[in-house]
């Protein structure tokens, strides 16, 4: 199997990163016993073990997120190589083709990209563009016989995303959601101290990512491309921790948009955002993200004690503290880890699990869409 990636870059800590991440998975006794992302049969697998082929991959998008990132992740992985990549930017091939020793028929552009169908060498492509662009690329791949990862969110809609789990159901290929976060320890023990409810069921759960965006011309400005400002860009990571550390969907969100400080700027999408989202058993949350602050901040608190993780969201290194103590885990390569796990799920003829698959994708879109809505209507949306 073959997989193409869009990015390239070294990491002079990734063999000690990785060394921390297998003795910290050796020392609790498998993924199970810290988190039901991922089976233990899947981290057992991601162990130094693999002697197979490995899977070809082709990136699709050569942005800062694929050469800085994912590139990086899979020049020491057990289960990837880089087969492809797919660019609109002729100026960055020599340096993959390099790297990657690619043929010349495994580099493709945006205009002929549907020709992967041929290509043997190319098992999953990973979308690494726009938001916007995420519906288009996964349906070509998907009707092309080629497994996906997609970057998150998904996509800009959640009628977009819906489509693209259909299209790749409808092509007997997987479906899998960059979501690296599932793959690190502190964001893992968080949502195991959710689970076994260790500080007792939790009623108050609090996230906050934002960044002061620069370039006022990127795309993440531009709602064809992005689909909403901070919310889609960064705000998701704040959804995805209280549903992850509470174990359950929220059934309903209120939200209100901040003011524009910045007409100029935000003349497409918004500023920033506050919601809350009421769970089943009780368990409320508030969430904020904008464009115009430095913060990442999960709080969530019960009747035997709190935690909070900051920084925590972004690449590190995270930090956290709780009743229990400062948080002692090692400080991984989010992407080098995720991709590590990803593998065993694209040998396997199994369907990807369910926290990282298309479904989980659109259940996200569906959370959003409606914080958007009631931040508009200033009506409570409730969810189903």
């Amino acid at each position: 199997m073959r997989l193409i990636i869009l990015s390239i870059n070294s990491n002079q800590n990734s063999m000690a990163n990785l060394k921390d991440r297998r003795t910290f998975l050796k020392t609790l006794g498998g993924a199970a016993a810290i988190s039901p992302f991922i089976s233990s049969s899947s981290f057992a697998a991601s162990l130094p073990n693999y002697t197979g082929k490995k899977l070809g991959i082709a990136l699709v998008g050569l942005g800062s997120y694929a050469t800085r990132q994912i590139g990086v992740a899979l020049e020491e992985t057990e289960y990837w190589k880089v087969t492809g990549i797919v660019t609109g930017s002729p100026e960055k091939i020599p340096a993959w083709k390099t790297k990657w020793s690619l043929k010349d028929e495994n580099i493709y552009s945006y205009e002929n990209f549907d020709k992967i169908a041929d290509n043997k060498e190319i098992d999953v492509v990973y979308i690494l563009l726009p938001n916007g662009l995420h519906k288009e690329y996964t349906i070509r791949a998907a009707k092309a016989g080629k497994h996906v990862i997609c970057e998150k969110p998904m996509a800009n809609t959640a009628d977009e995303a819906e489509e693209m789990v259909k299209a790749c159901k409808a092509a007997g290929v997987k479906l899998a959601v960059g979501y690296r976060l599932h793959f690190e320890p502190f964001n893992m023990q968080a949502q195991k101290w959710g689970k076994e409810q260790t500080f007792g069921r939790l009623d108050y759960i609090h996230a906050a990512f934002a960044f002061k965006i620069g370039d006022p011309k990127q795309w993440r400005l531009k709602k064809a491309l992005s689909g909403g400002g901070p919310m889609m860009d960064v705000g998701i990571y704040c959804v995805q921790a209280a549903r992850y550390v509470s174990g359950e969907e929220p059934i309903s969100v209120t939200a209100q948009y901040g003011p524009i400080t910045d007409k100029e700027r935000f003349n497409e999408v918004e500023e920033s955002v506050s919601w809350q989202m009421e769970f089943p058993s009780g368990t409320y949350m508030t969430g904020w993200t904008s464009y115009k602050s430095n913060t990442e901040r999960l709080h969530a608190s019960g009747p035997q004690g709190s935690f909070d993780l900051s920084p925590v969201f972004g690449y590190g290194p995270l930090k956290g503290t709780s009743r229990l103590g400062p948080m002692d885990l090692p400080i991984v390569h989010h992407q080098r880890a995720q991709m590590e796990a990803m593998g065993p799920m694209f040998l396997s003829a199994d369907p990807i699990p369910s926290h990282c698959s298309g479904e989980e994708g659109l259940r996200d879109m569906k959370i959003m869409m409606a914080i958007f809505e009631a931040a508009k209507t200033g009506k409570k949306i409730k969810l189903g």
